[in-house]
């Protein structure tokens, strides 16, 4: 009996904590994004949509595939993956820890959502002189 405790409460779904810690990171990410988008993929996330997140999600990875195309792009495919994420939990795992990931690595990309901030995160904050070379300080 005990083991079988266990067992339930390592398949236990996670925390309110942290499944608000991860909406707030996305919520974050969502705001980066230009105003009509952002609309777009607000609607696309309620929960009445699932059927229509889920379709819109397997076309925007199709159209991943199509980035040879000009209207196609390679960005499509992490939205599309978001957007199943919102439906089916190995995804949604995977997409819990590029997000852990991408917090680690960029961190400055979770910092605000209003103009200010992102003037400032998208500056390159060098020192150089004038005549330096211009790449210095664009990497992080």
């Amino acid at each position: 009996m005990k083991q079988a405790t266990e067992i339930a409460e390592g398949v236990a779904p996670p925390s309110k904590a942290a499944s608000q810690h991860h909406e707030q990171r996305i919520e974050r990410l969502i705001g980066r994004l230009p105003e009509r988008l952002q609309t777009i993929i607000r609607w696309l996330r309620r929960p009445g949509l699932r059927w229509i997140r889920v379709l819109a999600g397997l076309l925007f990875i199709a159209g991943a595939f199509l980035s040879i195309l000009p209207v196609f792009g390679i960005w499509m495919l992490p939205l599309g993956l978001m957007l199943l994420a919102e439906d089916i939990s190995p995804v949604r795992r995977v997409r819990d820890r590029f997000l852990d990931w991408i917090e680690r690595h960029r961190p400055h990309w979770f910092a605000g959502t209003d103009a200010s901030s992102r003037t400032k995160a998208s500056t390159p904050r060098s020192s150089s002189p004038a005549g330096a070379d211009s790449c210095a300080g664009t990497h992080q």
